[in-house]
């Protein structure tokens, strides 16, 4: 039997993926499952971005782009950073990605090497931590406590920053809190980088999914941040599998080499839909999701500590309730299966974003209508009025 690596041995389960899966099985046997499990808008890709793909595939549009993308593709982004920030971009800083996950794995890639230490906030999205030990670099975790927006601040970067750290990643909004860092807080951290010479990775895959303040880029303030980027969430393009990188200059020509061997190219068929998403029309329709979505965030706001599931730091942005469920007496893990199985609401164990507190917290990704949330909301109180 072939061996396996200590890497393949250490890799940490996504257990979201777990949750689903065990919601699919669920569902198979019969039962109605309200799935609030994993990060995927219920939203449809918007039709002029699916309409653009059809024509993509019937003009052959099949074979490989250039690994940083079409050109096409990258101006239109960088037009867009124009049009909502006031920035102007030069497109070559921008380099399309097979996800925001290759994006991730080439920021890391480019900015670390075996050995090194990336700082990362505790509670955060679950795979960044097995991207930076998959790449041989060491995670190293931030205890980002309610009180701070579950956010690092200036004064935690500097006391943990290390002769062996390399850099930091960051996520304004984050998954699974909703928050945002403030821009003074942000320009401070990124002075704490760039004065130890590290590199400052930013998260911005849900900065159009902001409700109550106007979306913001860290290029606005850090223009030398490296920015990842996604058309899966705010566009609804989650299978497509595109996202975007903005790297500083020096980082060009690198990051291309890193790509090009790494993942070859993105997906051609995407990169052609996805230019219809910056379009008038589509645009109008997203920012009506949007309003839909602070909807959605703010009746489980409202219902969740009724249910003992306080919330102790208000999600600005993302789609995402990071609640507490210590009140009710059980790990996580454990209140999750038992929430599934007996109320048929798949949810996100705190496991999964933190290994320091997320026994004790559940993420609740408000990703179906308000009916269906209306609904989640009356079988957890029957649930836990059984219980009591």
């Amino acid at each position: 039997m072939p061996p396996l690596s200590a890497r393949a041995h250490a890799m940490e389960p996504f257990r979201v993926m777990q949750v689903l899966a065990d919601a699919h099985a669920l569902e198979a046997r019969g039962a109605d499952v309200i799935h609030l499990e994993v990060g995927e808008p219920d939203f449809a890709t918007p039709e002029p971005i699916v309409e653009a793909g059809r024509r993509a595939l019937a003009g052959g549009r099949v074979r490989y782009t250039a690994a940083q993308g079409t050109a096409e593709l990258r101006a239109r982004i960088a037009s867009d950073y124009a049009r909502v920030h006031g920035l102007s971009l030069d497109p070559e800083r921008v380099v399309i990605t097979a996800g925001a996950s290759a994006g991730i794995l080439l920021a890391l890639a480019a900015a670390t090497d075996a050995g090194d230490r990336v700082l990362l906030p505790d509670p955060g999205y679950a795979c960044n931590r097995q991207f930076v030990s998959a790449l041989g670099a060491l995670p190293v975790l931030l205890p980002v406590p309610p009180e701070q927006g579950f956010q690092p601040t200036a004064e935690q970067v500097a006391a943990a920053w290390t002769p062996q750290t390399r850099a930091l990643m960051l996520a304004s909004p984050a998954n699974p809190t909703g928050t945002l860092l403030s821009t003074g807080e942000l320009v401070a951290i990124a002075d704490v980088v760039r004065g130890r010479g590290g590199a400052l990775i930013v998260d911005e895959i849900y900065g159009r999914l902001v409700f109550d303040q106007p979306a913001w880029t860290a290029l606005a303030a850090i223009p030398d941040a490296i920015i990842v980027n996604s058309f899966s969430k705010y566009y609804a393009m989650t299978g497509w599998r595109l996202g975007w990188m903005v790297v500083p200059e020096h980082w060009i020509e690198p990051v291309r080499r890193l790509a090009q061997n790494l993942f070859v190219a993105p997906s051609t068929v995407a990169q052609a839909a996805a230019l219809a998403a910056f379009e008038a029309a589509t645009e109008t329709e997203l920012q009506a999701r949007v309003r839909e979505l602070g909807r959605r965030r703010d009746f489980l706001l409202e219902a969740l500590p009724g249910l003992g599931l306080p919330v102790r730091a208000r999600p600005e942005g993302a789609f995402y309730i990071y609640t507490e469920s210590r009140a009710h007496g059980e790990d996580s893990e454990a209140l999750c299966r038992r929430i599934l199985n007996e109320a048929c609401v798949a949810l996100t164990p705190g496991t999964d974003f933190s290994p320091i507190s997320g026994a004790d917290h559940l993420r609740i990704a408000y990703t179906q209508p308000l009916a269906r949330l209306k609904e989640a909301v009356e079988r957890l109180h029957a649930l836990f009025a059984r219980t009591a």
